[in-house]
């Protein structure tokens, strides 16, 4: 039996929009943003950047390297924070001002990186309403792709999703804050359509976590904690989101699976579980578009935690830099590698943890103990 097991993590894939744009099936163009009314716009500004963007019909050209990378780490679960509508539907979310909707014909994009779970509480799933979530769903799971965080009420958002690895389980939750930007009229209820939403981050909302997972939890089974949260620019983190996750990582959850942040940001090991408060964006359409370049938001990094299958503590985690580049993700350069490098380790000295250069211009992270 495996006694050690490696997950895939990784920050936002938004497929929507600019995105859907060059994959085989787009949809129709139209969007409703104040400054942009064309999806097409935004393939425009990337291919301004960096030259033309080749529609191959591919749907694996997204992931370029991250491919190679997925299969040398040969993780046994790969999840994602999938940030986008996958529907048809027309009426979107008024008054959101961004509104992401990939396909469905393009779902092989997902399938093509054979993606176990896609959490869905976050602030984009329900970008095309209720009808266009039902869509989404519907869709992901008819394709095995399992999901969490959103669902037809707040029992089925609530629902984990439960991946078995050599008789061991995942557990995964996804729950959303409104820091993010999800709207509160997004929320689950008993006889709505929504996201897992979380009022606030107090310690009664945490004790109410931690005993959903103790309902669920076997001796030998490993929980996740994806939290949509906080804003999109800058390495600080509320005093209030490290006591969010340390009461979970207190009450039993192995990882805290953090995102919404457009760049990575601090990663600490607490109790010898493994926090990451900021995964950063992995894939998106933000190529060209100006502002807050000081971040690095074309660069991105891909999360493979590796932990004992008995305990959840942490063992290793190896890190993979990438950047975008023609709406693809390549392989980071040693110069660009040596940025993440700083700009992690600088963010995370608080947390007694940094990263290093390893082999094949890879990253790895050292942590002080805490026992």
């Amino acid at each position: 039996m495996t006694q050690r097991l490696t997950l895939s993590l990784c920050g936002d894939v938004m497929t929507g929009r600019g995105v859907d744009q060059i994959l085989p099936h787009p949809s129709d163009p139209a969007i409703h943003e104040p400054y942009v009314q064309d999806a097409r716009e935004y393939v425009a500004l990337a291919e301004a950047a960096n030259g033309p963007i080749p529609r191959t019909g591919d749907p694996t050209y997204l992931w370029g390297d991250a491919l190679d990378e997925l299969d040398e780490a040969g993780p046994q679960v790969r999840i994602i924070n999938l940030e986008t509508a996958v529907t048809c539907e027309d009426s979107h979310w008024k008054g959101k001002g961004i509104n992401y909707r990939m396909h469905p014909q393009n779902i092989e994009c997902l399938t093509a990186a054979r993606i176990d779970v896609c959490v869905l509480a976050n602030n984009h799933v329900l970008d095309y309403g209720y009808a266009g979530l039902s869509d989404t769903v519907t869709l992901l799971r008819r394709h095995g792709l399992e999901t969490t965080g959103a669902g037809e009420n707040a029992a089925g958002a609530r629902q984990p999703a439960l991946v078995d690895v050599d008789g061991r389980r995942v557990i995964l939750l996804s729950l959303g804050a409104t820091s993010s930007g999800i709207p509160p009229a997004w929320a689950a209820t008993t006889d709505r359509p929504g996201v897992d939403l979380i009022d606030d981050l107090s310690e009664d909302t945490a004790r109410g976590i931690v005993e959903r997972v103790r309902r669920v939890k076997r001796s030998g089974d490993i929980a996740v904690a994806s939290i949509h949260w906080g804003s999109n620019w800058g390495y600080d983190i509320e005093d209030e989101q490290i006591q969010f996750a340390h009461w979970l990582v207190d009450g039993g959850v192995d990882i805290i699976y953090g995102h919404s942040s457009h760049h990575p940001r601090p990663i600490e090991v607490y109790n010898g579980k493994l926090v990451l408060y900021g995964c950063g964006d992995l894939i998106n359409d933000y190529e060209g578009i100006s502002g807050h370049e000081e971040f690095r938001g074309d660069l991105a990094l891909m999360y493979f935690p590796i932990v004992d299958n008995t305990t959840g503590r942490l063992h290793e985690l190896r890190l993979s830099p990438m950047q975008i580049v023609k709406m693809r993700l390549s392989h980071a350069s040693a110069q660009d590698s040596a940025w993440l490098v700083d700009a992690v380790s600088r963010a995370s000295a608080p947390f007694d943890s940094r990263v290093t250069l390893a082999a094949e211009n890879r990253l790895e992270l050292s942590w002080k103990s805490q026992e």
